[in-house]
């Protein structure tokens, strides 16, 4: 299971995951300085290391690279969701829990969730509120 991404990691995540096509450093770092102060060499290292970590694949373009997320950030949440899950010495309890901290939103969401999923069809996940199916993301 993949560790929990940094703040950062997440903050450049979020962007190649959102934009959903191959990205430059310049790209992100354009958008990450809109909301704070940030240096293209830092940029330039969370990707290469969110490539070591195999968050990202990339592409040599001239002297530079595109980045592109591996995974969704779907399956991303779904690992920590199954990894805070699975080191639980009662995971019925863990769950019944977890489903009690859940809003009416949320649960309204797994009860779809598990729809899909013994309809045999979990690729076919509709984003919330927009009421047809659609690809993971």
């Amino acid at each position: 299971m993949p560790r929990r991404l940094g703040e950062l990691e997440d903050a450049v995540m979020t962007r190649v995951w959102q934009w959903n096509r191959p990205v430059t450093v310049r790209e992100v770092l354009e958008d990450l300085q809109k909301e704070r102060s940030i240096a293209y060499t830092t940029v330039m290292t969370v990707l290469d290391n969110l490539h070591q970590k195999g968050w990202v694949r990339r592409e040599a373009e001239g002297r530079a690279y595109r980045y592109e997320a591996v995974s969704t950030r779907a399956a991303y949440s779904a690992a920590l969701m199954n990894e805070a899950w699975s080191v639980s010495d009662n995971p019925a309890a863990a769950l019944v829990a977890f489903f009690g901290m859940m809003s009416q939103e949320q649960r309204q969401a797994l009860s779809d969730a598990m729809r899909v999923v013994q309809a045999g069809t979990p690729e076919e996940v509709a984003e919330p509120g927009s009421g047809a199916g659609e690809s993971e993301r």
